[in-house]
Formats: structure tokens, C-alpha cells, sequence
């Protein structure tokens, strides 16, 4: 089986709020919520992959040094595995907006679980509800 590395963030605005994009129509899991994030590229480190995913994402610019490592999933799908650390972000510049028309939302950590998420984003929410309530 493939191992698959993806990198997430949990953008946490000034209410202790986590932002949520939902899967477009023609990918798979369309229509479920995640937190924003994509592959690893060969040669990249997951911080790099982070910063470039949020600009071609959500067209907010952020660094490394902004990215936080919290928790990570490790879930196999039937043909994949996938590992995915999940870094806490409370700065960027810019203005977050769906760059790949994507639907976003602003939640707070303990209402997380009223969107269906992939089965990989799920078990990440316990640690945002710990450091953030």
C-alpha cells in the first residue's frame, strides 16, 4: 500500500475560530469538510508544502516559523495509507478566500464534529478542542 504525506493546517482566527474548506464536486470525498492543506511534494519539507498549499488554497501568505506542529492522522483508505501532520497557524497575511471554489466556514473546535469529515480529518479534533476549548 501507498504511503501518501499531506500536510493540514488549522488556521485559527481572533475567536479561537478553525477554518474548514469543503471538497469540490469531481474530487474524491467531495462534499466533505476539511481542513485546508494538500500533498507533499518530492524534495519538499511539509512546512514548504504547507505555505504553498495555503497561497494556491486560500491566497493568504504565511511561514514556517507561523506553523505550529499539534497532532497527526495516520489512516488507511483502500488504496492508501495516509499521514497527515496537522500544524496550528494564527498568522498570515491576507485576506483567506476560496481559490479553488471551494465553500469555507469558521467553526469553533468543539462544533467541529456537527461536519462530516474525511475519516483522516476526524480524529484531529480532539487536539484542537484541548488547545483551543
Amino acid at each position: 500500500m501507498k504511503l501518501l504525506l499531506v500536510v493540514a493546517a488549522a488556521l485559527v482566527d481572533t475567536d479561537n475560530r478553525v477554518l474548514i474548506a469543503r471538497r469540490p464536486e469531481g474530487k474524491a470525498l467531495a462534499g466533505l469538510w476539511e481542513f485546508p492543506g494538500g500533498k507533499v511534494d518530492s524534495g519538499e519539507r511539509p512546512e514548504e508544502a504547507l505555505v504553498r498549499e495555503l497561497r494556491e488554497e486560500l491566497g493568504i501568505e504565511t511561514k514556517a516559523e507561523c506553523l505550529a506542529p499539534l497532532t497527526f492522522a495516520s489512516h488507511a483508505y483502500d488504496d492508501i495509507h495516509l499521514l497527515m501532520p496537522l500544524y496550528v497557524c494564527r498568522r498570515w497575511t491576507g485576506f483567506v478566500r476560496p481559490g479553488e471554489g471551494q465553500a469555507l466556514k469558521w467553526v469553533r473546535p468543539r462544533d467541529l464534529r456537527a461536519w462530516p469529515m474525511p475519516p483522516a480529518d476526524e480524529p484531529l479534533i480532539p487536539s484542537l478542542v484541548d488547545l483551543l476549548g
